[in-house]
């Protein structure tokens, strides 16, 4: 018999009680296990280059790819470029063909862009594979936070979707963990010296640190242009700059993974319901359902009840979002806490901070060990946000979080200023502890990010918009997270060329306070509530007097946003 939203409730209770499970009960932790494989490949394939990019800069001759500055933010750029698009269109796929479905291609694509990249011959075959990479990457941010927090029970959802954030941090933890691996089985990068005219190497195996040491921004006495020359006129014949291919291939096996485990997964029941899917909309929720989560019709009433309130609303598409006053308001609001994630300058940590570490003045083997310890503060951060995100709300998290990393910036801002740079400008090398200083201002920043702003953005994305418009604004506002990263991706080299790290991390510390505030003033709160309680709530809390379509527009009542 078919069902029907019209039916009355006894008859939708029925249907939730005779409804058989439609494959073998999985427990939430399990579903959010295997899911999140897609965020720990999020963190991996973001993480990794850190280590690579030493390698990379080798010349050709040492199987490098012979990197400048301009190059180096391309590698990232183009990755986060194809994130954007990914999120972008990613939200739109998982709309129309599935959460599940999303992630079983996203897995096959996660394979494609690794392989790609591992094995492309030079730069113009690495781009684009990177690119493809980054349409996995992105289409992962955008689907899996919806995912869980559509199939999570409203008494654990906060602390489920944080697992995402756990993920990726366990991800990009494990990149450095193997990329410090290799490069302590390849001895750190090394090449072939078989002459130097000008006289300054000997011949023989040498270590890269002994080439880029020659540069006056690492306290040698060479300007970047006579630096340049300096490399070309050597002769090479060999070095181990390839180490890179192997830290990228590595990201193949959790794709395989996910692929696998994502076919014994089910479907969101909240995605079946949209479709008009009842009995498996059911089904489907029983597999994920235990006596814990209180009585299943009850969940399968709200849900339907939710369900013909947005039945007479055009299908959810971006038009609508933004013709709609209030979801316009809320998604203006989703876009700011999506791009807050990245002008907290966190990525210029995840993927320059050998670098940095470089400018201040470690060795690049020894400045790719370093950045473990970035991974491991990560991974505790964001294990700490899980318990976080359930016992605090989610205002005062994320206002803190972005108070403390603008502390954070002007830390590192001055250690520069004042013990790095007058070194730099001398032509000597700043004091053996400074990058230490450096690193342990980091840390902080990781734990303080990873525990803060990861879980309660990703969360709050996956959880705010209304559930016939959540893939397709989760998507777009993940988009402008994707836009903005690339674009700190890629000025992020130039900057610190240019202004130095004193100024450049200085920015970093304006943009935070300007953010704190502007946060303080339109964040809602989001916690407490089951994803069709929210939904009414933000309704009337962003809804205006007079706002044409909206139903709490006629009286005034606007809420507060904190």
């Amino acid at each position: 018999m078919e069902l029907s939203l019209d039916a009355p409730e006894d008859e939708l209770r029925e249907a939730a009680v005779r409804t058989p499970m439609t494959g073998r009960h999985r427990s939430v932790v399990a579903v959010a296990g295997v899911a999140t494989l897609g965020s720990l490949l999020f963190g991996y394939d973001t993480g990794v280059v850190s280590g690579a990019l030493p390698y990379m800069y080798m010349p050709t001759d040492a199987h490098g790819l012979a990197l400048n500055a301009l190059e180096e933010g391309l590698v990232g750029a183009t990755l986060l470029v194809g994130a954007a698009l990914g999120a972008l269109f990613g939200g739109r796929l998982s709309d129309r063909y599935g959460r599940r479905h999303n992630l079983l291609v996203l897995a096959a694509i996660f394979v494609i862009g690794a392989l790609g990249t591992t094995f492309a011959p030079g730069l113009w075959m690495l781009y684009p594979f990177r690119f493809i990479l980054g349409l996995a990457v992105g289409g992962a941010s955008a689907t899996v936070p919806v995912y869980l927090s559509e199939t999570a029970p409203p008494r654990i959802r906060g602390t489920i979707v944080s697992l995402d954030q756990l993920m990726i941090v366990f991800g990009q933890l494990l990149a450095f963990t193997f990329n410090a691996v290799i490069n302590q089985v390849y001895g750190g990068p090394r090449l072939t010296v078989a002459a130097d005219p000008s006289g300054v190497l000997s011949t023989g195996s040498q270590s890269w640190d002994n080439v880029t040491a020659q540069q006056s921004a690492l306290g040698g006495p060479m300007d970047p242009g006579a630096w340049q020359h300096f490399v070309q006129q050597l002769t090479i014949t060999g070095g181990n700059g390839s180490a890179w291919r192997l830290m990228l291939v590595l990201a193949t096996i959790p794709a395989l993974a996910l692929w696998i485990g994502m076919r014994r997964m089910p479907e969101s029941s909240r995605w079946y319901m949209v479709q008009h899917r009842y009995y498996e909309a059911i089904g489907s929720l029983k597999r994920v359902r235990d006596e814990r989560d209180g009585d299943l019709s009850d969940e399968v009433l709200e849900m339907a009840r939710v369900q013909r309130r947005t039945e007479a609303m055009p299908k959810g598409t971006f038009r609508e979002v933004l013709r709609t006053p209030w979801i316009r308001r809320l998604f203006l609001v989703g876009v700011l806490l999506a791009v807050c994630n990245q002008t907290t300058g966190v990525n210029t940590v995840m993927y320059y901070a050998p670098k940095v570490l470089e400018y201040a003045g470690l060795g690049a083997s020894a400045a790719i060990t370093a950045q473990v310890a970035n991974g491991v503060m990560s991974v505790i951060g964001a294990a700490a946000g899980l318990w976080l995100i359930f016992r605090f709300r989610r205002r005062q998290i994320l206002i803190t979080c972005i108070s403390l990393v603008a502390v954070s910036m002007f830390a590192i801002a001055a250690l520069f200023t004042l013990l790095i740079q007058p070194h730099m400008a001398a032509g000597t090398r700043p004091p053996a502890y400074a990058p230490f200083l450096v690193l342990a201002v980091m840390g902080f920043f990781m734990l303080v990010v990873q525990s803060s702003n990861g879980p309660v953005v990703w969360t709050m994305l996956g959880e705010m918009f209304p559930a016939h418009v959540r893939g397709i604004a989760n998507g777009a506002a993940v988009f402008c997270m994707w836009i903005v990263n690339a674009a700190i991706t890629f000025t992020f080299p130039w900057m610190m060329s240019t202004l130095g790290g004193g100024r450049t991390y200085l920015l970093y510390g304006v943009v935070n306070v300007v953010v704190a505030v502007v946060l303080y003033k339109v964040m809602p709160e989001t916690s407490g509530r089951s994803l069709e309680e929210l939904e009414v709530h933000l309704q009337a809390t962003f809804s205006r007097p007079g706002d044409p379509g909206d139903e709490h527009s006629t009286d005034g009542a606007v809420t507060d946003p904190r």
